[in-house]
């Protein structure tokens, strides 16, 4: 393994701060593209990537996923961009994960910050999520996997802890 690699893996951290940069379309499209490498059960590529930086999409997205956090703020850190990630099929949550996973390592290679959003699996099995997916023309058997807030980090990420006793057993 590339020594650069495994030091990108180790330097990434959740950014939930972000500066009112936009990411340009060139940036984005390369993070979009290393989802669509993902590895998917038998090569299937179930999974649907929704980028989204249209802020009244925005701002629906925000007060859906608000209303199952039970909180009154904005659960995408008002990031620059949105990216959902919809899947079906047996193995839709694995299969969404590592597109999210890729698209996370992918930002921050090109210097930009990151942070999984959860509870999408709720919001698009809602009247209102399923109402998003048939707007976008995508099919309705998708699920909703995950999200991440992406854009420029605002602040210095944080250290990393050290890794657990434990991690890791060897047979």
């Amino acid at each position: 393994m590339a020594d650069d690699f495994l030091e990108l893996i180790k330097t990434r951290r959740s950014i939930r701060y972000f500066t009112d940069e936009p990411v340009s379309e060139e940036v984005l499209d390369k993070i979009l593209e290393a989802g669509t490498w993902a590895p998917s059960a038998h090569g299937a590529q179930p999974s649907v990537i929704v980028a989204v930086r249209d802020e009244s999409y925005k701002k629906r997205l925000s007060a859906m996923n608000a209303v199952i956090w039970e909180r009154n703020t904005d659960p995408y850190f008002g990031a620059p961009v949105i990216i959902v990630v919809l899947a079906d099929g047996d193995n839709f949550l694995q299969d969404g994960s590592c597109v999210l996973e890729n698209m996370m390592l992918a930002a921050h290679a090109l210097g930009l910050g990151s942070v999984w959003i959860n509870r999408e699996l709720e919001m698009f099995d809602s009247p209102e999520g399923k109402k998003i997916i048939a707007e976008l023309g995508l099919p309705e058997t998708l699920r909703g996997v995950g999200a991440l807030s992406i854009g420029y980090p605002a602040v210095k990420p944080a250290q990393p802890k050290p890794r657990k006793e434990g991690y890791i057993v060897k047979i």
